[in-house]
């Protein structure tokens, strides 16, 4: 499918709040495998200088694919959900996602490129509190395949 260039730069609105749970970043912890005390108990990570229990690092991509819902729903886009391929995932922290935090998501289209049948579209998520303190900054590339 070839993904429209011009979308490039476009930014999407913020998302509603997303309220950051203890008990969510235990279950992505104990789901992935991360056995890091910091991760299931508040007394160890307040041991580190934490205000609660700390997010594993890949823990952002859960309220980001949540949030880059506005990309690919985009009608103008017109994103064919059923063809996409996860093909990358990068991540930049400013600090920690810690239980408590409350977080919104502003989605930016960053690169479209199409070759071989196919559309590549990167976009950048910036991950901040509601108050505007930066978290973390993550990129996501989408493959949408191609027909055939």
């Amino acid at each position: 499918m070839s993904l429209d260039p011009s979308f490039v730069g476009r930014s999407y609105p913020p998302t509603p709040p997303y309220q950051v749970g203890r008990e969510k970043i235990r279950e992505f912890a104990t789901a992935i495998g991360a056995a890091d005390p910091a991760y299931h108990d508040p007394d160890a990570a307040r041991a580190l200088g934490h205000a609660d229990v700390v997010a594993p690092p890949t823990y952002p991509f859960t309220i980001t694919m949540a949030a880059n819902r506005q990309i690919v729903e985009d009608p103008e886009l017109g994103v064919d959900y059923s063809r996409v391929v996860h093909g990358d995932q990068r991540f930049r922290y400013t600090r920690p996602v810690v239980a408590g935090d409350e977080l919104v998501c502003v989605n930016t289209i960053e690169e479209i490129v199409n070759r071989g049948g196919h559309g590549y579209m990167t976009t950048r998520t910036e991950v901040s509190t509601t108050a505007g303190e930066p978290v973390v900054t993550v990129w996501t590339k989408l493959v949408v395949r191609g027909e055939g």
